[in-house]
């Protein structure tokens, strides 16, 4: 096993590779730019060095600075992650030329699988099922024109070096093909600098179902099965799960063992993601390989109980894989939700800032038995960040917070426990997706596993209702925190100052009347105030006719937290005060 590796990467990833390196006794050599240098991921490996400004291509996208701190620090080996270098043939090449390992497949494999059209050419040599299609070379839109028509119209046209729902177009009628057509190879070539595009027949009510490969050095590839992706926001995965709703153990091993054979087909080492399309039938067919770890892993660690990055540095290193196929099993059932600093109201826009306040639900990190082998039941909630309170989420790279992985004994059981997490799950600075994907996981097409890719558009008013004025309920509990942290202040500046007299105090108290005041509220931009009314044991909040009593009040400013009674309801709360 190597003794110490680099992690050519940030946020979550790089803390879940050096999590695991530690675990196996392996130092960790960080590398951040200027604007991580004091990013969870510097903190969680043995040392760190700067790559430069924050920009990606000035940073993590500077190939030739991570091999030399590689070799200045004496990394044995460098682990891509995923995004950035991860996929990228020129960089694995140069590391294994550099006399370092690639904790990642060989570069010849990254090549087969980077070109779309390529990569489908060796798969139908290979026996894996394909969608019907034109893969060529030849680009002329008039062939183009008559290869659609050929195939058969819905038609999607997709980039061939694409990734990440770019340069994808689905059309619906042959006249309006050159007009999709030439939108698509604008958008390629400037998102890849490269405008070659397939056509694929479009599957009605897709599925996007993927399974996971691991392949050795010796000749061994396995299939660790499937999870379902359909879950998604323009071709951007939100919710992912494991086992697949509703698969066959038939169509299981059909899938998987088509998986195998495309991994065999290029020589692929190590960690590998098949996807495949599949029709609401259950027929499948070969979309793409990513040659790296998936963002998604973790719903596959938590229905195995196996490591993935352990294995991946296992095989890396030489080792054989750490199970065979046949003692590989499923146990229960995972989901995972991204958590994002994105506004939904805003088409899902970034959202920047600092994480004033960052509260997540219980969770425990991810172990594995000794001996490898499953656990009886693992961790009900896992939640695997690269941030933490404090810090910022910028421009300059993927606004995600968290992915929030649960498991159930089943579907059933992951669901409610996945709401429960999010309900949990409070973050007070930038906007974040928590509510969309808490009304996600409560609508009823996801609860009944009606699955396919366009779940989320079908449901667009229910998923996405018009802001509403907060509750006063939540507006008389906030009230309470102003006030709370007012009483908190005088009382400080009183003791400081040696004062005993009602006057010194902000409670409310007058020699005669009752005090009255407005505290001005607002949400999403616009006023939504409350009168608030002094009382012997609290307030009265009032909006015209409606009231709500504030009683019994004890709050804590270390913790940001409040209790106390509203009515006769018992509540607890976390508040954040402005210019904290």
């Amino acid at each position: 096993m190597f003794s110490k590796i680099l992690i050519a990467n940030r946020g979550e990833i790089a803390c879940r590779v050096a999590a695991t390196a530690r675990r196996l006794g392996i130092r960790t050599v960080a590398v951040y730019s200027d604007a991580d240098a004091n990013a969870r991921h510097v903190a969680a490996c043995d040392e760190a060095w700067r790559l430069g400004p924050p920009a990606a291509r000035e940073s993590y996208l500077r190939a030739d600075l991570i091999l030399e701190i590689a070799q200045r620090t004496g990394a044995k080996a460098i682990h891509p992650g995923y995004g950035f270098l991860s996929e990228n043939e020129g960089f694995a090449r140069a590391v294994e030329q550099a006399g370092l390992v690639f904790v990642g497949p060989p570069a010849d494999a990254i090549a087969a699988m980077g070109s779309k059209s390529a990569a489908k050419a060796l798969m139908e040599r290979a026996g894996v099922p394909l969608v019907p299609g034109y893969h060529g070379d030849d680009q002329d839109p008039a062939l183009l024109a008559r290869e659609a028509a050929r195939i058969g119209f819905p038609v999607l046209i997709k980039a061939s070096a694409g990734g990440g729902g770019k340069g994808m177009r689905i059309v619906e009628r042959a006249d309006v093909f050159d007009a999709m057509l030439a939108s698509c190879k604008r958008e390629a070539k400037n998102a890849f600098g490269d405008d070659a595009v397939l056509i694929e027949r479009y599957v009605t009510r897709p599925r996007h179902i993927e399974i996971q490969v691991f392949a050795d050095t010796r000749g061994g590839c396995v299939y660790l099965f499937e999870r379902d992706c359909s879950v998604q926001r323009r071709h951007q995965k939100v919710l992912e799960e494991a086992p697949a709703p509703g698969m066959t153990e038939e169509r299981r091993r059909a899938m998987g063992e088509a998986a195998v054979a495309a991994a065999r087909a290029v020589g692929y080492v190590g960690a590998g993601t098949v996807e495949f399309i599949a029709d609401q039938s259950g027929r499948f067919w070969f979309m793409e390989m990513n040659t790296r770890l998936q963002v998604e892993h973790p719903v596959t660690e938590m229905i195995t109980g196996f490591d993935l990055v352990e294995w991946q540095l296992r095989v890396a290193a030489g080792q054989p894989l750490p199970a065979t196929q046949e003692a590989l099993r499923i146990r229960g059932h995972a989901i995972e939700a991204r958590v994002y600093a994105e506004n939904p109201d805003k088409g899902f826009l970034p959202s920047i800032g600092t994480l004033r306040h960052l509260r997540t639900p219980p969770a425990a990190a991810f172990s594995h038995t000794v001996d490898g082998t499953a656990h009886d039941e693992p961790a009900a909630v896992r939640i695997d960040s690269g941030v933490r309170e404090g810090d910022s989420i910028t421009p300059h790279y993927d606004p995600m917070i968290a992915k929030l992985i649960v498991w159930g004994r089943d579907r059933d059981h992951a669901l409610a426990r996945m709401s429960q997490a999010l309900a949990g799950f409070e973050v007070v600075g930038p906007s974040t997706n928590v509510g969309f994907l808490s009304r996600l996981v409560g609508c009823d097409a996801f609860a009944r596993a009606d699955l396919d890719t366009g779940l989320i558009e079908r449901e667009k008013a229910a998923l996405m209702p018009p802001p509403e004025r907060p509750p006063l309920l939540l507006r008389a509990i906030a009230a309470a925190a102003v006030l709370a942290g007012e009483l908190d202040e005088a009382g400080a500046e009183a003791r400081a100052l040696g004062r005993r007299d009602p006057w010194s105090l902000r409670n409310g108290w007058r020699s005669a009347g009752v005090l009255r005041r407005t505290l001005p509220f607002d949400s999403a931009g616009e006023p939504c105030p409350v009168e608030v009314e002094y009382a012997p044991r609290g307030w009265t909040v009032r909006d015209g006719d409606e009231a709500v009593c504030i009683a019994d009040l004890r709050w804590s400013a270390v913790e940001r937290r409040l209790h106390g009674l509203a009515g006769d309801r018992a509540f607890e709360a976390s508040a954040v005060l402005d210019g904290e």
